[in-house]
């Protein structure tokens, strides 16, 4: 709970900071806020569980370590804005505080327990991730893609709405420890599966997995390249972190038929993922692709029980790691270009190794090759869901995982196969800092896996 307080209070800051005229220390300070807070949790995490306000706030070893990822994404995500924002019309601050608000919204989208927070928090996030999509005013695709995100976004949230509504009229309560120990009863009224389909279809839609996930590759092309970083990574990891809270809790023990509905997007979504991302030969419609297959991987670790938490800790920070590295390399490269494009990559590897070995090492992270985190994060993800009983699914999953190395590579082969389409030019300092850090620290992942796994 005071991680959630300590966030909110360092977004009003940052808003003080624009009326003192102090632009040049919002990211410095943030940076530093953000570490504190990042204290405060690990405190909050030695000291779970607690509950806040009849239990609206639930603070449990799993919100508190998926809260310090969403806080080490978020600073990863400020630092890139001191660059990235520079020249725009729209004061920084603005922009940092949205994402501050965000990051309030995703710690409460872990931390709720209780429906109605769980959707206050899930719109806060929303409704900041609407305006960062359509930020770039003068642009038609960042305009059109705030428009698409906001009205296919507000359908999802009226389903899981709807949903919500239902559940409570089935169960009379927004508690979700009582809904659960309810749903335990001989009889239940039709309302509550139903809602319960209901929420499901609507977290599906965040995650972006098929069907629901027609939105995700133009809203990620239209969007400013550091939006979409973000939605690739810090919001998609909330939506599985808090899908998996809700399923896991009001619906501990999965019927067999939910089970087989979980299988079918699962490998729906690595399939069509894979397949489209082969053809595309934008970078960031490519990760758009690559993040629909991903979020059918972190699917599966709904069908184990056994630690499963532990390893959706483990696949969504070794992801999330990937995607800041390999977003770092395509600021700079694609900053002053008009699109972002394989032909921009053409020949990085001559003009910038650091850069370029940066982003290979994170697209075979995201393949799942050794020794990155993301080879491993697979590795526990397949080990469980075969000893839950589903070999079929993990035997597909293996296939789409190689399927998945064509398009990574396609990129690698391009800046190290093509000759450079201009000349060297000067790499902002914090771009390397952030793409260096965040691609050793999965490199660690790799070599430590029992540091994250044993959290949960």
């Amino acid at each position: 709970m005071n991680t959630l307080i300590a966030i909110i209070g360092l977004g009003i800051l940052c808003l003080l900071f624009e009326i003192f005229d102090a632009r040049k220390a919002i990211i410095p300070v943030v940076v530093i806020g953000l570490l504190a807070v990042l204290g405060l949790d690990i405190s909050e995490y030695n000291a779970a569980p607690n509950f806040y306000y009849n239990n609206m706030i639930v603070v449990s070893k799993f919100s508190s370590a998926f809260s310090g990822l969403f806080i080490i994404l978020t600073i990863f995500l400020v630092s890139l804005g001191h660059k990235f924002y520079e020249g725009n019309q729209t004061k920084i601050s603005d922009f940092i505080a949205i994402k501050i608000f965000l990051l309030a919204g995703a710690v409460a989208m872990v931390s709720f327990g209780n429906l109605a927070m769980f959707f206050l928090g899930i719109e806060v996030l929303s409704i900041a991730l609407y305006v960062l999509a359509s930020s770039n005013r003068l642009s038609i695709k960042s305009n059109e893609a705030g428009l698409k995100y906001f009205l296919m976004g507000s359908f999802a949230s009226g389903i899981l709405l709807f949903g919500i509504c239902l559940i409570y009229g089935a169960m009379g309560s927004f508690d979700i420890v009582e809904i659960s120990e309810l749903s335990r009863s001989a009889e239940l009224p039709i309302w509550f599966p139903i809602g319960i389909v209901l929420i499901f279809i609507g977290m599906l839609f965040k995650i972006a997995a098929v069907p629901f996930h027609f939105w995700a590759p133009d809203v990620y092309e239209g969007s400013p390249a550091l939006t979409t970083a973000l939605m690739s990574t810090l919001a998609k990891v909330v939506a599985i972190a808090t899908l998996y809270k809700l399923v896991k809790t009001m619906n501990a023990d999965i019927s067999p038929a939910f089970q087989l509905i979980i299988v079918i997007v699962s490998i729906a979504s690595m399939t069509v993922g894979n397949i489209m991302a082969l053809r595309q030969i934008n970078v960031k419609r490519i990760l758009a692709f690559s993040g629909i297959s991903h979020a059918g991987f972190m699917l599966m670790t709904l069908l184990s029980t056994e630690k499963s938490s532990g390893t959706l800790l483990y696949y969504t920070s070794a992801y999330a790691l990937a995607g800041i590295a390999a977003f770092s390399v395509i600021l700079y490269v694609c900053k002053t270009k008009e699109n972002e494009d394989i032909t921009n990559f053409h020949g990085l590897g001559k003009n910038n190794p650091l850069m370029a070995a940066i982003l290979t090492a994170s697209l075979l992270s995201m393949a799942g090759i050794p020794i990155f985190g993301g080879f491993f994060a697979k590795l526990f993800l397949f080990t469980q869901t075969v000893q839950a009983g589903f070999i079929a699914l993990v035997i597909i999953a293996v296939i789409n995982s190689i399927i998945s190395v064509g398009y990574y590579f396609k990129l690698i082969l391009a800046m190290y196969t093509k000759e450079p389409n201009e000349a060297k030019t000067t790499t902002p300092n914090v771009y390397y800092a952030v793409a260096v850090i965040a691609i050793v620290l999965n490199i660690a992942l790799g070599l430590f896996p029992s540091f994250v796994l044993d959290l949960l």
